[in-house]
């Protein structure tokens, strides 16, 4: 019986991985498209563990893989199944198919065992609509009698999972594109248990950019690795919505609301989709802009944690330095890398300078550096107005556009940093405030006079 046409049933989907290993990226946008599809349309989506492998399934495995997937936002809508939990259900199922000839025991002259249970091939096509890849056929003679059970009590992967599909109302199998070639073996044992076919959707394989196989290297790798590494658990979802999904229009940020609302299968492109961990930044930091005053609080967090005179400075300039950080990360979690790193000592410590880094490229004209140092140190004693990055940038001006941009701000940045890199002079000074600024001006004039 094919229930294809039986569209006004509750859909019902699953994911249904393996703790074999660590959940990786491709088998969380398998779940996440059930997810969206199943909530999209008001129905259940189930979690079920497939540990029929019981030589490579760890518990901690299984535990990591729901923890995953919670975090991302993918709940199971009944209790967790077990394929452990239920070999008396499928040796019923065997039991049946021997004794109405579906299926036999095969004495095997190679292999581990002298006897195994395969499945009587009727040799017929099998036509089946996907709902992306359109009409597939399969001739199923080259499949042979093929295994359906190592003994009554230990199913493989094709009986066990047709029996919970069937068992548990599964209306829609969504599921990577490698499975296709399993379908017509998994026809024939739902024809021959009496169940219903579900509705198929093959999904497109995950890539890399030169369209082979995903390799570590390239990201495949665990979803703990991108959540331990910082990445939000919103934005992952996002990026991998559209690793082989694209809405209607051009929108690529969506929260997760937005994603049950606007997906849909019939959008899921045929071909591979090519993982970019450049995209996944991107939007990323397109999240951590979504939430700024949430990832400024964080940011702030940690740098009291590195600095505690930070309590001492103004609001201003703790906002200041927060907003320098956000610019520079993709991560929240990058800032601990920039706080660690010391880039941002020279906010709170008088730098340790390095005389030679004030002149600026191949210059070696110490007293010449001083003398303009020395005319932006006259310009701002005399600044009276209100002390913000505009107004100094304004007030030193005309010293560059006399002496040359480069030869003033190279010396004028280093000598509040005292480093080769650093953020716009400018912001430095305001966050330090005329006082520091004066004092490091000072500092640095004398360290270039001493070289005369």
């Amino acid at each position: 019986m094919n229930n294809q046409n039986e569209d006004k049933k509750m859909i019902v989907t699953r994911f249904a991985p393996s703790p074999t290993g660590f959940l990786h990226i491709g088998g969380a946008r398998t779940a996440l498209f059930n997810y969206l599809f199943t909530k999209k349309n008001g129905g259940e989506f189930i979690l079920r563990i497939d540990d029929t492998d019981i030589e490579r399934s760890k518990k901690e495995y299984e535990v990591e893989m729901l923890k995953n997937l919670e975090v991302l936002g993918m709940k199971s809508d009944r209790p967790i199944v077990r394929q452990s939990e239920r070999v008396e259900i499928y040796r019923g199922f065997i039991q049946k198919l021997i004794e109405q000839d579906f299926a036999y025991v095969s004495k095997e002259e190679k292999g581990e065992r002298d006897e195994v249970i395969r499945f009587r091939n009727p040799n017929k096509k099998i036509i089946f609509d996907d709902l992306i890849r359109g009409r597939v056929e399969f001739q199923t003679n080259d499949l042979g009698d093929f295994v359906i059970a190592k003994s009554l009590d230990e199913p493989i992967y094709h009986l066990a999972s047709i029996i919970d599909d069937y068992q548990f109302g599964i209306t829609h199998l969504i599921r990577a594109e490698e499975h296709l070639s399993n379908t017509p073996r998994q026809i024939l044992l739902l024809e021959a248990i009496g169940a219903p076919r579900p509705i198929y959707a093959h999904i497109p394989l995950v890539l890399a950019k030169d369209r082979s196989k995903l390799s570590k290297r390239e990201g495949a790798v665990s979803v703990n690795e991108f959540l331990d590494g910082g990445y939000e658990p919103e934005a992952i979802v996002n990026y991998l919505a559209l690793l082989g999904w694209h809405p209607s229009d051009d929108q690529e940020i969506f929260s997760f609301a937005e994603l049950i609302n606007r997906f849909e299968l019939d959008r899921v492109q045929k071909g591979g989709a090519i993982w970019d961990i450049e995209k996944l930044d991107w939007i990323n930091k397109e999240h951590l802009k979504n939430n700024k005053a949430k990832v400024f609080a964080e940011i702030r967090d940690l740098l009291i944690g590195k600095y505690p005179e930070v309590k001492l400075i103004s609001k201003n300039s703790l906002n200041k330095i927060t907003e320098l950080i956000f610019e520079r990360i993709v991560k929240v979690k990058d800032t601990e890398q920039i706080l660690n790193s010391g880039e941002f000592d020279f906010f709170f410590s008088l730098p340790n300078y390095e005389v030679e880094g004030f002149l600026w490229k191949d210059k070696t004209d110490f007293k010449q550096t001083s003398e303009r140092l020395g005319q932006v140190l006259v310009f701002l004693s005399d600044f009276d107005q209100e002390w913000t990055a505009e107004k100094i940038k304004e007030t030193i001006w005309p010293i560059t556009e006399k002496e040359g941009r480069g030869e003033v701000l190279w010396p004028f940045r280093f000598s509040l940093s005292g480093l080769q890199k650093s953020p716009d002079p400018f912001i430095i000074a305001e966050i330090l405030g005329k006082e520091k600024t004066i004092k490091r001006i000072e500092k640095s004039i004398d360290l270039l006079n001493s070289k005369n």
